[in-house]
C-alpha cells in the first residue's frame, strides 16, 4: 500500500457485500462510485454520490475517473470478487499506476466456485475466456485433471464444451456458476455435450473436473494373443508387434489417435485400453473387418470409433491426430498422416515390405526390423521354434 491517501479505491464484492471496515468506508464515503448496473445498485453507495456505469468500453469511465480526482473527488471502483485476479485492477494500473490505487478484494469467484463445491483448487488450472481465441483457451484445458475457465460474452460457457468436443477433450464433470453469492445464484451440472449444447449466462466460472471411470484392480499390459480379437485369415497384427508399436506410440492420456488400416481393431482397442481418456479412430475400408471392429471394441469394453472409407481421403473428415498407427496402405497414407500430425505428435507404421519400409525411414528417422519365433510343442521331442514373417516397424518424429 502507497504512503499517504490512496487516490482511487477499488472494492472487490460478492452479492453486493464488500470485505472488512476500510472496504465498506471507501463505498460510503465516496463521492464518485463507478460500477457495473448490477454493482451499483447492490452496493447501495451514499445517496448523494455520483454514479458513474462502467462498460466494456472502459475508456469513457476511466476519462470520468480522471477528471474526479482531477478536482479533489473521493472516488471508488466497484468489480466482483479480487479485482487484480483477472480484474479491473490491471487496467486501472495502467492508466493510473499502481501507486494510485489502494485495492480492498473480496473472495475471488474461482475460490467461491470451488468453495460451492467443496472442493480444493490449490491444484487447478484457471484460464481467461476473456479477450482470446476460443481454441488457445481451449488447449490450455486439455490435460488438465481441474480448471476454471472464466467466461465472457466472445466465449460463453457453450463456446467452451463446444473446443474441448472438438479437440476431442477426455470426459469431464462440468458445472457452471453464475451470479455467486447472489440472490438468483445459478448452478448447472452436466457433462461437456450438454455444456456445449447450453444457454447459460456468458458471465459465469466453468469448473472442468476429470471423470475417472471405476475400474477393477489396476493392471498394465499390452500385446493380447491374436486369439482375444476376431480377425479373418491371420490378418491382425502379432502380438508382439503390437506391442512393441504401442511402446513407440507412446500414448498421450488425452489426444486423438488414427489407427489407419486397422483390420481387426488390434491397436486401437489395445491404445483405448491403456489411455481410456484418448479419442480413438480406427479407419478400414473393407466393411465386414470394420463390422468386426465394431464387435471386438464392444468385447473389451472401449470407445473405438470405426471409420469406413479408404484412406487417405477418409481421412480428411477426422480431427487432426496426436497420434497414427499406419498399419495398412502405401507411403501416400503415411504422408497424409504426417501433413495432418499434431505438433509434438508421433507416427508409428508397420511394414512387410524392405522398399516402403526404407521409404517410411526417411521420412521418420527409427526403423527396427521384428523376427519373431514362437515356440511349438513336439510332444514328448521338446520344443521349436516356428518364424512369423519379419515386419519392420518405423517410428517418428520423436
Amino acid at each position: 500500500m502507497p504512503d499517504g491517501p490512496a487516490i482511487i479505491d477499488v472494492v472487490g464484492l460478492v452479492g453486493g457485500e464488500c470485505f472488512g471496515t476500510a472496504a465498506r468506508a471507501a463505498v460510503d464515503g465516496a463521492m464518485v462510485v463507478v460500477g457495473s448496473d448490477r454493482q451499483l445498485k447492490l452496493a447501495s453507495p451514499a445517496a448523494e454520490a455520483e454514479r458513474v456505469p462502467l462498460t466494456a468500453n472502459l475508456s469513457d469511465a476511466f476519462d470520468e475517473i480522471a477528471d474526479a480526482v482531477e478536482h479533489g473527488a473521493r472516488v471508488t471502483v466497484l468489480a466482483s470478487g479480487d479485482p487484480g485476479f483477472f480484474g479491473i485492477v490491471r487496467a486501472l494500473a495502467s492508466r493510473f499506476g499502481s501507486d494510485a490505487l489502494r485495492v480492498h478484494p473480496a473472495p475471488s469467484s474461482v475460490s467461491l466456485a470451488f468453495a460451492r463445491l467443496g472442493c480444493s483448487w490449490d491444484d487447478a488450472v484457471v484460464v481467461s475466456a476473456h479477450g482470446r481465441a476460443m481454441d488457445d483457451a481451449a488447449r490450455e484445458l486439455i490435460d488438465a485433471p481441474k480448471a476454471a475457465v472464466l467466461t465472457s460474452p466472445d466465449n460463453p460457457p457453450q463456446a467452451i464444451g463446444a473446443a474441448l468436443l472438438s479437440l476431442a477433450c477426455g470426459p469431464r464433470d462440468v458445472t457452471v456458476l453464475t451470479r455467486l453469492g447472489e440472490l438468483d445464484e445459478h448452478v448447472f451440472h452436466g457433462d461437456l455435450a450438454a455444456l456445449a449444447a447450453s444457454d447459460l449466462d456468458a458471465m459465469s466460472i466453468v469448473v472442468l473436473r476429470e471423470r475417472r471411470p471405476e475400474q477393477g484392480p489396476k493392471t498394465l499390459s499390452w500385446g493380447m494373443p491374436e486369439d482375444r480379437f476376431a480377425h479373418r485369415d491371420g490378418m491382425i497384427t502379432k502380438a508382439e508387434v503390437r506391442a512393441v508399436a504401442l511402446g513407440k506410440l507412446q500414448l498421450p492420456r488425452t489426444g486423438v489417435l488414427w489407427d489407419v488400416g486397422a483390420g481387426s481393431g488390434s491397436i486401437a482397442i489395445e491404445a483405448a485400453r491403456l489411455a481410456p481418456d484418448l479419442k480413438v479412430f480406427a479407419i478400414e475400408q473393407d466393411a465386414e473387418s470394420v463390422t468386426r471392429i465394431v464387435a471386438n471394441a464392444e468385447t473389451h469394453g472401449v470407445a473405438v470409433d470405426a471409420v469406413s472409407g479408404a484412406a487417405p481421403d477418409v481421412l480428411a473428415t477426422l480431427p487432426d491426430p496426436d497420434r497414427v498407427f499406419v498399419g495398412g496402405g502405401g507411403i501416400g497414407v503415411l504422408d497424409a498422416a504426417l501433413a495432418r500430425l499434431r505438433p509434438g505428435g508421433v507416427v508409428v507404421a508397420n511394414y512387410a515390405l524392405v522398399d516402403r519400409a526404407v521409404a517410411a525411414w526417411q521420412r521418420l528417422g527409427n526403423i527396427v526390423e521384428l523376427s519373431v519365433s514362437r515356440g511349438v510343442a513336439l510332444g514328448e521331442h521338446g520344443v521349436r521354434l516356428a518364424a512369423e514373417n519379419p515386419v519392420f516397424v518405423c517410428w517418428g518424429p520423436s
